[in-house]
């Protein structure tokens, strides 16, 4: 029985509009330092409520400076949605 003959594939190149468009990553610079910036003030509002035995930051709220604290970090959970 003959051999059939091998067929070559063409390499696949891509159209080149597509090779000089540019993809921007970051459209938003200020979440990174927004976000992380949320994160620190609920961590050190929370440390300074336990570290003052309840008499700092605000007194007046007494353990809900505890609630506040998670606040600022689930703000900043949600400002880290926006980044891309």
């Amino acid at each position: 029985m003959p051999k059939s003959r091998i067929r070559k594939k063409a390499d696949f190149t891509p159209p080149p509009a597509k090779q000089a468009a540019a993809i921007k990553l970051n459209s938003h610079g200020w979440v990174a330092p927004v976000m992380l910036a949320m994160f620190v003030i609920g961590l050190a509002w929370i440390v300074v409520f336990y570290v003052t035995d309840g008499s700092l930051p605000i007194d007046a709220l007494d353990n809900w400076n505890i609630v506040v604290g998670f606040g600022f970090i689930a703000a900043g959970f949600g400002v880290s949605t926006q980044w891309k």
